[in-house]
């Protein structure tokens, strides 16, 4: 069950963003569209939710609660800059706004914007592991059931350590502009 809602979390995420994305600035209705972008961190506690019931009606802790943890962390941490971004692009595609500017490729400039995704991705482990320490408190510490949930958390610190030490390297080897261009900021 905890694996279709994520499909299905995931699927009216993208829904949800192309309609909303597609009444504000097709349809010429902004705040409707906004208000349809507002209903996507309701997904997340739906599946929140669902994920806690499961638990409670006696499921025994598996991969998919962890990975309903994971989910809901990066769509706390990512999922805001990600409809910001597409709703940039559909501004400019659309309702002739200018382009977004790009992340910026060289320099420590772009080491800043590694290090910012980091902190995202920082956020995204800090929320799965405290939703998955919620979950283990409420199986109980000492029982084996809790081990899947603890294997979750050990994924997600890998993936941040992961990511933390590619940041590192955009500010240890930054990447220099072609033929000594300037970076830009």
């Amino acid at each position: 069950m905890v694996v279709t809602l994520i499909i299905a979390c995931e699927v009216a995420f993208w829904v949800l963003l192309v309609v909303g994305l597609a009444v504000r600035y097709l349809a010429g209705l902004r705040r409707t569209g906004v208000a349809i972008l507002l209903c996507e961190p309701l997904l997340e506690v739906v599946l929140l939710v669902a994920t806690a019931l499961d638990l409670r009606n006696g499921a025994r802790p598996g991969w998919e609660h962890g990975l309903a943890a994971l989910y809901i962390g990066f769509t706390v941490a990512y999922g805001h800059a990600t409809v910001r971004w597409l709703d940039g692009h559909a501004a400019h595609r659309l309702a002739g706004a200018p382009r977004p500017p790009k992340p910026p490729r060289y320099g420590m400039p772009r080491a800043r914007h590694e290090g910012r995704l980091w902190l995202r991705t920082l956020l995204a482990g800090a929320v799965a592991c405290g939703l998955l320490q919620l979950a283990v408190w409420y199986v109980g510490t000492g029982t084996p059931a809790a081990d899947p949930l603890r294997l979750w958390q050990l994924s997600a610190a890998r993936v941040v350590g992961i990511h933390g030490v590619i940041a590192l390297t955009y500010v240890l080897w930054p990447k220099k502009a072609p033929g000594g261009a300037a970076p830009r900021d």
